[in-house]
Formats: C-alpha cells, structure tokens, sequence
C-alpha cells in the first residue's frame, strides 16, 4: 500500500498532536521500557541455560567413559565425544580426574565462569560483556556435575557459539517487545479514539459551530444518552447552548423593545415639557381652586418628566469608562450629603465619620452618582426623622464604604431582586433604576454594591473599590 505525502502528515498530526495519540506514544514507551528492564535479567538467565546445555552436553558424552572396566574402540569414543558441544572436557572424582580432548587444545583461557554460584545480577554481567566483548574469547565453565562419584565438571570451548545464541535470543526478545509495544499501543489507541476522541471531536466541533451563530437553534448540540462523563457533558453543553440560545433571543427582543421605549420616552418628555410650560402659565390664574390643584398636577408632571429622563439615561450603552484619580473621600461624601438633603434637612441626621485623610482612587464623577444615590435612597428611607451615617475602612485589599440609615428597612419581597432596573425599594414615585445605575458604575471600577443588612433597625449599603 502506497501513502501520499498529505495521507502520511495527516497520520502523524492525529498521532502527534491528540491526546490518544499521545497516549499511544506514550504506552509505547512505556511497554518498551517494561521490557528492557525484562531483557537484562532475560538475557542472564539465557546465558546460564546456553552453557548448562553445553554441560550436559558433555556430561552426556563423556558418561560412558566413566563406567570401570569398559573398553570402547577409539572410532567410537570419538563418535560420541563429538557431541560435547566443548573442545577439552575436565571431570573432577573424589580420587582422580578425567580429561577428554575432544577439539584443537587451548593455550589461554580468557574468562571463567562457575555455575555453581545462581547470581542474577552476576549472569546479567556477563551476559551484556558477551553481546558487547565477546565473539572470539576462550571460556572456561565450571559446574556441578550430575555424574556419580563426580564433584564438578569443567568445559573448555569457544565464546562464539554462546555468543551466536544470545544474540538469536535477543533479536526474538526485542521483536516480541516491538509487537507487543505496538500492539498495546494500538488497542488503546483505537479504544480511546473511539470511545474519548470521537465523542470529544464532535462536542469541540458543536461549540465551534454554534460559536460561529449562536442564534440559530439548529446548532445546538443534540446529547447522546451516555451515561459516562462525556454524556454528562454532552448534556450540560446542550444545555448551556440553550440558555444562552434563550438570553440571546430575550435580549434581542429587549433591545427591540428598548429601542420603541427610548423614543416613546424621547417624545413623552418633550410633550410634558410643553404641559409643564402650560402648568406654569395656569399657575399664574387667581383662581382659587386653580392654586389648589396647580402644586398637585406640576409635581405629577415632574415625576414623569424625571422618570423619562432617568430611563433614557439608563438605556445609553457609550458611557465613557471611569477615569481614576486620587482625591480626599470626605470632601466627596460631604458635597453628595448636601445635594442629597435639600428638602430633607429638618428631617434627619446626617454623620460623616471619614476621616480627613483618607483618599480614594476612582472616578469622582461617578463615584459622586453612586454616593449621591445612596444618600438621597437614605433619606427617604428615614421619612420625617432618622439618622444617616457613613464611614469607610480598608480590608483585604479593597476600600468598604457603609451607607446606613435608621429607616424601616426594605421588604424581603424586594431584596431579591433589588438591583434589577425598574424595582423600587418601596418609595413613591422612584423608577427603580438607581441602585442599577450605582452597581454597574461600581463594578466599572472593578469592585461592587452590594446591600450589607436590613431590617426594623435600619439598612446599610456598601461600595466596595480596589483600595
């Protein structure tokens, strides 16, 4: 089978660049390196079985030599000598030693080995110096002999068929270790890509897809019922699609609505400008029951004129990002105070326990609308009489500003959902759009507005800022 080029990079980008490939490389190597640590003492044991085949080889030969009284031809005591697979034999007795020269005699011995000593760490030794150095070397192997009357035995022969045998067994060990590394790679491969990769491919593949329209329902993904953990996200991720597929429509419709309420308010607020006008004028009229009803139907016209004015203000989304500056925060807290109480200056207390210095670093500006909120918010909420205290500390890295007043507190039912746009905290005539307004210029700063307690005793708001 012939691979092109593009057939063979797309092979080794899934191999190379995926988790299952990964993991194919990766037990691999691993089952290689198992089997490494197996070749070593594989290897030791193979030697030591090689030379006890040559020894019982000899002894087997040599055994009929060892019955007294035997007298065998000499064509036959070299047929049968030619099978001790060693050039010079060495049998040590109890009184006597027997010596068989089967092959040419050697001169020099380059290494002995005894098998009477099982050593695995010293059969690895010299199985690695036989692969690495051997070949052309004269051995001399010692043994136990299992011969009657006989101690040990000894052989004299050539390092090469030893070494011709270890090397025939390591190739087998290395193919097998290759086998079996590929092998097992390839099944958890093809496990993992069929049962992990697929199912992953196509969750990526459904978020990339509703990435691209996040408004067209039919790319949300469809969940199989796995019950595994890729079922559990298969699910999650349908469902997360599908409420954002929810807040995306919602929030077109909103903005559809927005759009119609910003120019009805645009309109509504020049008609009750020129009713204003006119209120004004009927103000002027000496009639009595006119004088009476004047007051009424002009603050009625103001509520609406501020209602429509604050809408329109919330529905601007280009507000400039605050610009942070360092200036004193008591100076600040003592100007909101002063807008915030005109009209309520004989109803309630104000307190300001800041210190002079402290400083603040934020946008005065809009910091100023927040406080400003909260102080108007706080003296309301303390109708004919009460008090309203501030004070500031530092804490965990941020700069806490409490607002409390000693009103009556607002209703559980309200809480809720206090800082959602157009829920008032119970006050006549509010548009339940400040405390929306006051958190997301908070949190342009990167802190919060957050309401602290409530209750018959009071409220206490606090604005939180990086210190």
């Amino acid at each position: 089978m012939i691979f092109r080029t593009g057939q063979l990079q797309g092979v080794w980008s899934l191999v190379a660049h995926s988790l299952s490939g990964r993991l194919l490389l990766l037990t691999m190597l691993y089952v290689l390196a198992s089997m490494a640590l197996i070749f070593l003492p594989a290897m030791g044991i193979e030697e030591r079985d090689i030379l006890g085949d040559h020894i019982l080889s000899a002894e087997m030969s040599i055994l009929p030599f060892t019955t007294p009284n035997q007298d065998w031809p000499d064509d036959l005591r070299q047929n049968l000598l030619k099978h001790a697979d060693a050039d010079e034999v060495l049998l040590r007795r109890q009184y006597q030693r027997d010596y068989f020269q089967i092959g040419a005699p050697h001169s020099w011995i380059d290494r002995t080995i005894d098998l009477r000593r099982e050593r695995l760490w010293r059969d690895i030794v010299n199985a690695l110096d036989c692969l690495i150095n051997g070949g052309h070397r004269t051995l001399h192997v010692i043994a136990p002999s299992r011969i009657k009357d006989a101690s040990t035995i000894s052989i004299i022969l050539s390092e090469a068929p030893i070494r011709a045998g270890l090397m025939r067994y390591a190739r087998q060990v290395m193919a097998a270790a290759a086998f079996i590394s590929g092998l097992t790679g390839a099944l958890v491969f093809l496990s993992l890509y069929y049962f992990a990769v697929r199912p992953m491919r196509r969750i990526t593949r459904a978020m990339s897809d509703f990435h691209e329209n996040p408004e067209d329902a039919s790319r949300i993904i469809v969940p199989s019922p796995r019950p595994d953990e890729i079922g559990i996200a298969e699910r999650e991720l349908a469902a997360m699609q599908a409420d954002l597929y929810s807040f995306l429509r919602q929030k077109e419709k909103l903005a559809a609505v927005g759009a119609a309420v910003s120019r009805i308010q645009h309109d509504l607020r020049n008609i009750l400008a020129n009713a204003q006008l006119a209120c004004d004028r009927v103000a002027a009229s000496g009639d009595p029951e006119v004088q009476r009803l004047t007051p009424r139907l002009m603050t009625a016209i103001d509520r609406a004129i501020g209602l429509a004015t604050t809408t329109l203000k919330y529905g601007r989304t280009h507000d400039l990002p605050p610009a942070p500056a360092d200036f004193p925060l008591r100076a600040l807290i003592e100007e909101a105070a002063a807008a915030a109480m005109e009209g309520h200056a004989g109803d309630c207390r104000f307190e300001n326990a800041i210190d002079e210095s402290a400083m603040v670093h934020a946008d005065r500006d809009q910091l100023f609308r927040i406080v400003l909120n909260l102080l108007r918010n706080a003296c309301e909420a303390c109708g004919g009489k009460g008090a309203v205290r501030v004070q500031a500390a530092c804490a965990d890295g941020a700069l806490a500003i409490d607002i409390a007043d000693s009103g009556c507190g607002i209703p559980p039912i309200i809480g809720v959902k206090l800082f959602q746009p157009f829920v008032s905290a119970g006050r006549p005539g509010g548009t339940g759009l400040g405390l929306a307004i006051a958190r997301d210029l908070a949190r342009g700063h990167g802190g919060d507005l957050t309401l602290v307690s409530t209750g018959p005793q009071g409220t206490v708001f606090r604005i939180t800022l990086p210190a």
